[in-house]
C-alpha cells in the first residue's frame, strides 16, 4: 500500500491531500469561483496555478496529491510538476478513471464529462494515465462509483484490474450520492481468487453529508485507506457562506470557517487522507489549519444539528452550475 508511506509521518500536514478537480479545467461546481481563479483561464494560466498550489502544498507537508481522468488537465499538469521536481520522492499520486472530460476546455460546455465504468473505458483511460504519470501513478480509482455501477459487477473488469494490482498499482474506488453506504458495502464484498479487490475507497463526508460514515468505519477496520473528498461541500462551509453554528465555532477557535468543517473529519478515526479542494494558496493554508481546531463534544454536537438528509444535500450538490 503506498500510503504506508504517510504512516510514520510526523507533521500534522501528512495525511493531507491536494485534490485537483478545481484548479485543472475551467470549469467546476465550486462557489464563488470567479474570486478564486485569475480572469485568464488558459491552459498555461491554468497549469500555473496548478504548480503553485502544489508546491504550497508539499512546502507544508501535504504528501498525497489526487486527480482524474476527467479532470481537465489535471494529470498532465501534476505529471509536469513532477518532472521539475525529481528530489519530490515521499509522495502519494492517485487518479481516477470513468468519466472522460468533454467540456473543451469550456465553461459554457452543455456537457463537461460523461461516465462509463466498462472495461474498454479503462484499458484506453488506463493507458492516458499511465502516458502521462508513468510508474509515479500508486493508487488509480474507479471514479464516482453508485451501487447501480457495472463496474461492482463486472468480473472481467476486476481480472484486470487484480492483474494491475499485481503489478504493484493500487486499485480503488470513488464514490458519490445518497446511496455511498450501500455502494461501499458492496465494494467491500467484491473479491478476485478469494482477495478483496478494492484497497482504498474515497468518498464524501462533511458536516452536512455524514451518512456514509459508517460504512467508512467498516472499510477502515477491513483494511482499506479511507480518503475522505467534498470536505467543504463545494464551498457551502466556507467563508460567509458557512451556517452560523460554523462560523461561531470558527470564532471561538480563531480560525476561519473551513479549518472548523475539515476538524470535523479529521477527527473520525477512520479517516486516512483528507482532501483539500484548494483554489488558492490562502485556501490550502486556511484548510490546514484544521489540524489546530479542538473540537469538543459540545461543538461536535452542535455541527451534528446540521446534518441535512442525504436526498436533500445530493439534490442540492446536482443543482450548482459550473462555473
Amino acid at each position: 500500500m503506498p500510503f504506508a508511506r504517510l504512516a510514520t509521518a510526523t507533521t500534522p500536514t501528512a495525511h493531507f491531500g491536494l485534490g485537483l478537480a478545481a484548479v485543472a479545467r475551467p470549469g467546476y461546481i465550486n462557489l464563488h469561483r470567479d474570486r478564486d481563479l485569475p480572469e485568464d483561464r488558459g491552459v498555461e494560466a491554468l497549469r500555473a496555478r496548478t504548480h503553485e498550489l502544489l508546491d504550497a502544498a508539499y512546502a507544508q507537508g501535504v504528501r498525497y496529491y489526487d486527480a482524474a481522468r476527467s479532470y481537465g488537465r489535471s494529470e498532465e499538469f501534476l505529471a509536469d510538476w513532477l518532472t521539475a521536481r525529481p528530489e519530490v520522492t515521499d509522495v502519494v499520486i492517485g487518479s481516477k478513471w470513468g468519466y472522460t472530460y468533454t467540456a473543451g476546455w469550456r465553461v459554457d460546455a452543455e456537457e463537461h464529462e460523461t461516465k462509463d465504468h466498462g472495461l474498454a473505458t479503462y484499458e484506453r483511460q488506463h493507458a492516458e494515465t499511465r502516458a502521462l504519470l508513468g510508474d509515479r501513478l500508486d493508487l488509480y480509482q474507479i471514479h464516482s462509483v453508485t451501487a447501480d455501477s457495472p463496474a461492482l459487477t463486472d468480473k472481467e473488469l476486476h481480472t484486470r484490474l487484480a492483474e494491475h494490482a499485481a503489478e504493484g498499482l493500487t486499485v480503488g474506488l470513488s464514490t458519490s450520492g445518497p446511496g455511498q453506504a450501500e455502494t461501499i458495502r458492496a465494494a467491500l464484498a467484491v473479491t478476485v481468487d478469494g482477495a478483496p479487490l478494492f484497497r482504498t475507497v474515497q468518498a464524501t463526508y462533511n458536516v452536512l453529508e455524514t451518512s456514509a460514515g459508517a460504512a467508512l468505519a467498516e472499510a477502515h477496520d477491513a483494511g482499506l485507506t479511507v480518503i475522505v473528498k467534498e470536505g467543504m461541500a463545494n464551498g457551502r462551509l466556507a467563508g460567509t457562506e458557512a451556517p452560523a453554528v460554523v462560523r461561531e465555532i470558527a470564532a471561538e477557535a480563531g480560525l476561519d470557517s473551513d479549518a472548523v468543517a475539515l476538524a470535523l473529519i479529521l477527527h473520525q478515526p477512520w479517516a486516512g487522507v483528507v482532501l483539500s479542494g484548494a483554489a488558492t494558496v490562502a485556501q490550502l493554508s486556511g484548510n490546514l489549519h484544521a489540524a489546530l481546531v479542538d473540537l469538543d463534544e459540545e461543538r461536535r454536537a452542535r455541527l451534528d444539528a446540521l446534518v441535512e438528509e442525504p436526498e436533500a444535500y445530493w439534490r442540492h450538490r446536482a443543482s450548482l452550475p459550473w462555473s
